[in-house]
């Protein structure tokens, strides 16, 4: 690498910390590991430093077409390595990120993030660690990575043809997302702020809704402040939270088949190298598949639509379903109380915050009389919600594909025109 590169190093802290970031940009921003994700870089993460500060780190300013690599960080975030897009510039690393700027006459910057964020590349990234528990590399080691290098033409033809799938990747999970915010929105207006209920009550028709669906809801409140004839029900009364298992009781045996482990560390960032497995002896109960609704209560509070195909549930995670209601009433009824749950976990005196079971059961929701309500609702809600977790499943194909065309293109045994092909058949 010290040969294909002008630039490789890393940069500071400014004086003062996170005290003196700036709320809003003047100038520079500063990049810090929270930015950098593999093949994606997060914008919402940057922080803001004042001129003077920036002047500090002119030696590592960050230009068009730099990688950028966390090189130190925990067993998710460290090695990961992104392109820095052109909306963060002008910007500068913090000590915790390399730049590594590409001589682009021998190496497109590019192939070099294809190669970096491969999954088989992330161990070797790893043989480098000189840290312990929390993983370090230095200048020199990201000097000495060896790396296979076609000819530039093929490196160029090799980078657009997987920026493709990124592109299709990133448009997947945008549409997800907002797929994902439309269905919350319409849940909450039904079920959390009765908008269709205020609307008849002042005698006027419910927006965005047919007069059949509205004539489901009544028009009047009842003295315990639900709709007329709702109820108030407990998230664990008409909600299932299977508790994770202790998944070292069932380990793998030597060749045979075995289910990847997922921790709060694979639902916040997908399967990787280093999660654990377990044999296929876990009960049955304890078996994941695409689909399914896992809510971590301990540490990183999340819920979310598991997508990466089969695992097992360790402790510390919840397995969501219910026998009363759809999945997506029960996945925004949970998300309707996230942030009370998370302010419950912050406030223990703990390592690890967390939610207790009576926490679940205090959690309340309403319900409506008339399954028509729910029936009505998941004419709306349902198809968006199913749509955005087909785009997260389609992205996983399309990773997988990604990431199974680098080695053979690299090693000549695909060549460029044949994986073109298979790319514009998926995509």
């Amino acid at each position: 690498m010290k040969d294909l590169t002008s630039k490789i190093g890393s940069g500071a802290t400014p004086r003062g910390g996170a005290a003196t970031y700036l709320p809003a940009r003047i100038e520079h921003s500063l990049i810090r590991s929270q930015c950098v994700h593999d093949r994606q870089f997060d914008l919402d993460a940057l922080s803001f430093i004042s001129p003077e500060q920036a002047k500090g780190l002119r030696g590592v300013e960050v230009r068009s077409g730099d990688l950028l690599l966390n090189i130190t960080g925990d067993g998710v975030t460290f090695g990961r390595c992104c392109l820095a897009p052109d909306a963060a510039l002008p910007a500068v690393v913090n000590q915790h990120v390399a730049i590594i700027r590409p001589d682009r006459a021998r190496l497109s910057p590019g192939f070099l993030l294809s190669f970096l964020t491969h999954p088989e590349a992330k161990p070797y990234i790893e043989s480098f660690n000189a840290g312990g528990s929390r993983r370090a590399i230095t200048k020199g080691h990201i000097e000495n990575f060896e790396i296979p290098l076609p000819p530039i033409a093929e490196q160029e033809a090799i980078a657009a043809l997987l920026q493709a799938l990124d592109d299709k990747i990133e448009l997947n999970r945008r549409m997800s997302a907002t797929l994902e915010e439309m269905a919350r929105a319409l849940y909450r207006s039904w079920f959390v702020d009765f908008d269709p209920v205020h609307a008849r009550a002042l005698g006027q028709s419910p927006a965005h809704m047919d007069p059949t669906a509205a004539a489901l809801f009544p028009d009047s409140f009842g003295p315990d402040g639900l709709p007329k004839g709702w109820e108030r029900r407990s998230l664990d009364d008409i909600v299932d939270f299977l508790n994770g298992a202790a998944l070292q009781k069932f380990p793998p045996e030597d060749g045979a088949e075995s289910l990847p482990v997922i921790k709060i560390a694979e639902l916040r960032s997908g399967i990787t190298s280093k999660s654990g497995r377990a044999g296929l002896q876990v009960p049955e109960k304890y078996k994941i598949s695409d689909g399914d609704v896992l809510f971590s209560w301990s540490g990183s509070l999340l819920q979310k639509v598991w997508t990466e195909g089969p695992g097992a549930l360790n402790q510390h995670l919840f397995k969501v379903s219910s026998e009363v209601v759809p999945k997506w009433f029960h996945f925004f009824a949970v998300d309707q109380h996230m942030e009370e749950f998370r302010q419950v976990a912050a406030s223990k005196a703990t390592t690890m915050g967390h939610i207790q079971r009576h926490h679940l059961k205090e959690a309340m929701i309403a319900m409506p009389e008339d399954d028509a309500v729910v029936a009505a609702a998941g004419e709306l809600i349902g198809p968006a919600f199913e749509r955005a977790i087909s785009a997260d499943l389609e992205s996983q194909t399309l990773a997988t594909l990604r990431d199974s065309l680098l080695p053979r293109l690299m090693s000549g045994e695909l060549r460029i025109r044949e994986a073109e092909k298979r790319v514009e058949e998926v995509v």
